[in-house]
């Protein structure tokens, strides 16, 4: 089988599942119309989320990856399809250790007994992407070796191509497409995924979070070792410990895990506010509460990295929402996103201001999720016909992940209370910081400039209104709707003449004795009557179908 048939077979695979289970609801998040969020009724559902997930997983480690980003998204899928993507497994079958040994040497460019003294033939787990063994150094030093399968990145880079057409095919046909931006999905998800499989970018991730997390004694990140560690092996601190979702209550009522679970919302909200990065699978599995009583994180190859006015503007979103000013987390969620040419700018205040209301009512165990709140936000954007940027959403599914650990270690913890404690340290720091002397300097030094160069700007200025050589040039015309359609317009007028001409010609024709005939007319003047009348039906069906849908304006925020 040649490589194009190979990916239209995968294409077509790809397409047949997409369809069946947007048909089936799956997306019901993502309708326009859909007010609320409710579960799909259990007769039209039952068996269909098991189904979903073993056909995602029967579709390879692409699609486990993307089925783990959904298990977060409860502002695409349905309660019953959410539940089912929670309990997947991304445990699979280990690869032979011969293969094992095979790869670790390749990368080493040495003998896997000239490196370890011992290397566990058994791997400590089995995913998708890559398998993780425990091994000794020669120096007696116990690591963790995690080696990618062989031939995964070339599936995933084909897999991901793939949805990357038929994501472009769907924001051009569809008006689902369009406001959702697919493709834009697709580039993001494309990026942190490749970006994963480099395992030197995650032992990077390992070292800036061990230093970020120096303020935390109560927070552990294992070392990297960088003489072992290549694109496609990491050697890394071995970790041993208790999940923190596998903390039994009689575990907790032995030692007081409160600290931690505080210390984690505090360090993940320095991470996304402070340095400016979002680790994208904070999951439950990936963070183990050690035996001397600290909360070690793994698994860091998913980060995305927030721009700093991004960041700000994520800050005072969620300040506000903390807060319950419902109108100013609109107005940041609006300033962050992309105007569509319906979007419903009333509406949108309107039940954001509910929403958040609803948010801030409540305080204490009952209190609201807030990454639940910052997905609701993301749902309810879209409904409005804003499109929201993606951080917004990582955003959503790292509190949420991370709300899930902290319950976990310590039920009784007052999330919202947490939360909105270290957005006023944060906010007092940057306050601070803003005021420290060398920003101040800065700042002056600016104001400076400006005064300076007031004067000659303002002569220049007047020297071309006195020369009457004043200038002013608008930009964007070749890309505007007037000069589509003034060249829409040009065309149609001259496909028209064209067509009458050749409908006249054939006319005129008509009468003409000689020449070859076709069923009894002259032949050449029914082949031009045939030309001009096709073109004639093309210009029809053409008016018929494209004139009336314009192209959606989209207006992004202040930047």
């Amino acid at each position: 089988m040649t490589d194009t048939t190979r990916g239209l077979a995968r294409s077509a695979q790809i397409l047949r599942f997409l369809v069946k289970y947007r048909s089936a609801g799956v997306f019901t998040g993502l309708d326009l119309d859909a007010a609320s969020m409710e579960a799909v009724e259990d007769d039209a559902t039952e068996g269909q989320p098991e189904a979903f997930v073993d056909d995602l997983e029967a579709l390879g480690p692409t699609f486990i990856k993307i089925g783990q980003a959904l298990s977060t998204r409860p502002d695409m899928v349905p309660p019953p399809y959410l539940l089912a993507l929670e309990r997947m497994q991304d445990d699979c079958e280990p690869i032979p250790f011969d293969e094992v040994r095979e790869a670790v040497e390749d990368a080493l460019g040495t003998r896997l007994n000239k490196v370890f003294d011992q290397f566990d033939e058994v791997p400590l787990g089995s995913a998708s992407l890559a398998q993780v063994h425990r091994a000794t150094l020669r120096d007696g030093r116990m690591v963790a070796v995690k080696v990618q399968r062989p031939g995964i990145v070339d599936t995933i880079r084909d897999d991901l191509e793939t949805l990357a057409t038929l994501a472009s095919r769907v924001d051009g046909m569809t008006d689902l497409g369009r406001r959702m931006r697919f493709a834009d999905w697709v580039h993001e998800f494309r990026k942190t995924l490749l970006a994963e499989l480099d395992y030197r970018t995650e032992a990077e991730n390992l070292d800036r979070f061990n230093a970020h997390f120096a303020g935390y004694p109560e927070l552990f990140v294992p070392t990297p070792v960088w003489d072992l560690t290549r694109p496609r092996v990491l050697t890394m601190e071995l970790v041993t410990g208790t999940k923190a979702t596998d903390i039994t209550g009689l575990q907790r009522t032995e030692r007081d895990l409160g600290p931690l679970a505080t210390a984690l919302m505090r360090g993940y909200l320095d991470q996304v506010f402070v340095h400016g990065e979002i680790h994208a699978d904070p999951h439950p599995g990936n963070l183990l509460v050690t035996d001397d009583g600290r909360l070690a994180l793994l698994d860091l190859g998913m980060v995305a990295h927030v721009p700093p006015k991004q960041r700000e503007r994520l800050l005072k979103l969620l300040f506000a929402a903390v807060d319950g000013r419902g109108e100013q987390v609109a107005t940041e969620a609006v300033d962050m996103g992309t105007r569509l040419e319906d979007f419903d700018e009333e509406r949108y205040y309107r039940d954001v201001g509910q929403m958040v209301s609803r948010y801030a009512a409540r305080s204490g165990a009952q209190a609201q999720s807030e990454g639940r709140l910052m997905l609701e936000l993301v749902r309810l954007a879209t409904a409005c016909g804003l499109r929201t940027p993606p951080e917004m959403s990582l955003l959503g599914k790292t509190l949420l992940n991370l709300e899930s650990v902290a319950h976990a270690l310590d039920p009784e913890m007052d999330m919202k209370r947490v939360v909105e404690e270290h957005l006023d340290h944060v906010m007092r720091q940057r306050l601070r910081k803003s005021l420290s002397p060398a920003n101040l300097a800065s700042e002056l030094m600016e104001v400076q400039e400006l005064v300076r160069e007031a004067p000659r700007k303002v002569s220049d200025v007047l020297s071309l209104l006195a020369d009457n050589r004043m200038q002013v040039r608008v930009t964007g015309l070749e890309e505007s709707h007037l000069l589509e359609s003034l060249h829409k317009i040009a065309n149609r007028i001259s496909a028209g003449v064209v067509t009458a001409a050749l409908i006249l010609a054939s006319a005129m024709m008509m009468d003409h004795e000689g020449g070859p005939r076709l069923v009894g007319y002259p032949a050449i003047a029914l082949l031009l009557f045939l030309t001009g009348a096709g073109l004639g039906i093309a210009i029809v069906v053409s008016a018929l179908l494209g004139d009336r849908r314009a192209k959606p304006r989209e207006e992004r925020g202040p930047r």
